[in-house]
Order: C-alpha cells, then structure tokens, then sequence
C-alpha cells in the first residue's frame, strides 16, 4: 500500500511538470469556417481563417486571429475579419486542450449589386471556444474544432449577431520549459 501511495504521488508530481513542458511557444492554425447571419433574412458565408497565437505561459495565449468570407445571398458579399486579444486554454488533458477566447477588431464588407459596390468598416468582437486534438506523437500536429458568437457594430448603433465554426488544423512551434 505504502508503495502504492508513493507510486501515485510520484506520478502526479511528474505528470504535472510534463504538461508544463508540453507547451508550446507559438501556434499557427488554417482551416474553413461557416458564419451564420441572421439579420433580417439567414444566410451563410462560407470562407476560410487563420490565426496565429503566442502563448505566455501554459494558460495564456495572445492570439491574431483573420479571416475571409464569401456569401451569395441575392448580393455577391465578401467580408473580412481580424481580430485580436487572449486565449485561456487549459492544457490538463493528454490529448485534448479546451481553450476560451475574446477578441476584438474589425471587419470590411463589400457587397455588389446591380453593378456597384458598396463597402463597409465596422468593429467586430468575438467570444468562444473550442479544443485542440492531438493527432501525432510529438504533438506538433492539431486538429481544432471551434464555435463562437461573433458581433459586427456599424452605423454607431447597428449591431449583427452571428455564429462562426471553424474546423482548423494547427501547427504547434518550440516547447516553453
């Protein structure tokens, strides 16, 4: 018994020091997102995101997040977003990290109609998160599911709200000691 309690002990000890050097320095992740508007009428955009995260410690992450859509919904409509701000992810699982985020920003509109174009900057923030799935040994290799709310505020007082999922594969850079 006494050995087994010592055995336990030992591992949790250990077990919590790997994890911390399971860190990385620096995240970059690519993949395709959906957002889902649903001003007015619901349409979709389709398009793809990418963002770029260093991480401070083993709990917090800054995070630089673009992204670009593309909807046909009666209007041609391109929009654009980069958003910034941190991430808490929580890196006590083997295989799996759960990370929440809030990010603030802007995005640029362009929709095309009858021939013109009309464009719009507007401020942007986004709120969510996801998880990050080991996929080989080294952990270098991620798969990242994530769902967030995102808002876009034009005009001084019109606010759209919208839901994006992304689906991303991540490369993990250097390991924090």
């Amino acid at each position: 018994m006494r050995k087994s309690f010592f055995a336990v002990l030992a591992y949790l000890v250990f077990s919590t020091a790997a994890s911390a050097q399971g860190t990385p320095v620096a995240e970059a992740a690519a993949g395709y997102s959906i957002i889902e508007v649903g001003k007015g009428y619901t349409f979709r955009m389709h398009g793809g995101s990418g963002s770029i995260a260093y991480n401070v410690n083993d709990w917090l992450g800054i995070v630089a997040d673009f992204g670009g859509y593309h909807a046909t919904p009666g209007v041609d409509l391109t929009a654009e977003t980069y958003l910034f701000g941190p991430r808490v992810s929580c890196r006590c699982f083997y295989r799996v990290t759960p990370f929440a985020q809030v990010l603030v920003g802007g995005l640029h509109d362009s929709a095309v109609s009858t021939g013109f174009t009309d464009a719009h900057n507007a401020f942007a923030y986004d709120a969510g998160g996801g998880a990050d799935i080991i996929l080989d040994r080294g952990g270098r290799f991620t798969a990242r599911m994530q769902f967030e709310f995102l808002g876009l505020r034009s005009n001084g007082s019109i606010t759209t709200n919208t839901a994006r999922l992304s689906a991303s594969l991540v490369f993990r850079f250097g390991r924090k000691s």
